[in-house]
């Protein structure tokens, strides 16, 4: 298989999973407004696309936060970062991620939600986490399986789609990535 992501989280699941892949990063241009899911997907099928529907299957994956309509990507800078994290800060936002999946002629997608919540977070707090750098690259400014688990307080559905890889939408979506055998 291909994973058309530059993503490390997403090459760490895979590779705890036992998938065997190779990666080709996409480089398609991403949408950044519209609706959290459709967006998603959109990202994915165009990530998929771009790297084609060769022999090998083809996965794409993109990630968006969500929060009263308004979507959070990768912040450019530490000013952004901090602004997207005050936004989320002490509130619920939506981790959505699209998935696609390319293969022997046929393109699939899903889409993964996972709610959020953060706790309030001081200033202290905030500058603590953005001199740790992770926030770079991250949808929403936060790596919630790193340093940023300290600004999550709970949270409900797939923690990997927090991560960066909807495992069970994946599953759901073709098992035999997963269990070659069925």
């Amino acid at each position: 298989m291909i994973l058309a992501s530059g993503s490390p989280q997403r090459r760490a699941i895979l590779e705890q999973l036992g998938v065997s892949f190779t990666v080709s990063v996409s480089g398609a241009e991403e949408l950044e407004d519209g609706e959290p899911s459709e967006v998603a997907v959109e990202n994915a099928r165009r990530k998929a696309l771009a790297v084609g529907a060769g022999a090998e299957p083809v996965l794409a994956v993109d990630t968006v936060v969500a929060l009263d309509g308004r979507l959070y990507g990768k912040p450019g800078d530490r000013e952004a970062a901090a602004a997207t994290l005050r936004a989320l800060a002490g509130r619920r936002h939506l981790v959505v991620s699209g998935v696609c999946l390319l293969a022997a002629g046929h393109q699939r997608t899903a889409a993964a939600t996972t709610e959020v919540s953060f706790r309030e977070i001081s200033e202290r707090m905030l500058d603590w986490y953005l001199e740790t750098g992770e926030w770079r690259g991250r949808a929403g400014g936060y790596a919630i399986q790193g340093r940023g688990a300290v600004l999550v307080h709970a949270i409900s559905g797939d923690y990997l789609n927090v991560v960066g890889l909807p495992v069970a939408t994946l599953v759901d979506l073709e098992p035999s990535l997963i269990f070659p055998a069925i």
